[in-house]
C-alpha cells in the first residue's frame, strides 16, 4: 500500500515534524487541529467556541485542498484541556456535522500545544 503525505497552504503550518494529512489506501487520516488562525498563525481569541471554530474550519479547508469535505468524516478524536467546556464544544461541533455525524471519542488531556483548548484529529474515508 502506498501513503502520500498532503497539507494546504490555506491554514498554519504543522507546529511539528508531521504531517498534516496522510492518504494511505482509501483513508486520509488528518492530524490535530487546534485553533490558529490562517492569518496570524496564532490561538483566535473568544474562548472554546472561536477555538473550536477555527479547528474545525482549518481541517475543513485541508480536506477541500486535498479533494474531501467534512461529509467523508468517519472518526473524530477531540482532546479538551477543560471537560468543564465539553458542553460548549459541542453546541459548536454540532453545527459542523449536523446530521449522520462521524463516530468520536473526547477526552480531557493535562495541556495542548501553545496553550490551546481543543485539538481535533480526523480519520476520513478518501
Amino acid at each position: 500500500m502506498e501513503k502520500a503525505s498532503l497539507s494546504s497552504e490555506h491554514i498554519p503550518p504543522a507546529v511539528g515534524p508531521y504531517s498534516q494529512a496522510v492518504r494511505a489506501g482509501d483513508f486520509l487520516f488528518c492530524s490535530g487541529m487546534i485553533g490558529l488562525s490562517p492569518e496570524t498563525g496564532s490561538l483566535v481569541e473568544g474562548g472554546i467556541e472561536a477555538e473550536v471554530r477555527q479547528a474545525l474550519d482549518n481541517l475543513s479547508t485541508l480536506l477541500a485542498d486535498i479533494g474531501s469535505d467534512l461529509q467523508a468524516v468517519v472518526k473524530t478524536t477531540v482532546f479538551l484541556a477543560d471537560m468543564a467546556e465539553f458542553a460548549a464544544f459541542n453546541e459548536v461541533y454540532a453545527e459542523y456535522f449536523p446530521t449522520d455525524p462521524p463516530a468520536r471519542s473526547t477526552v480531557q488531556v493535562a495541556a495542548l500545544p501553545l496553550g490551546a483548548r481543543i485539538e481535533v484529529e480526523a480519520i476520513v474515508l478518501a
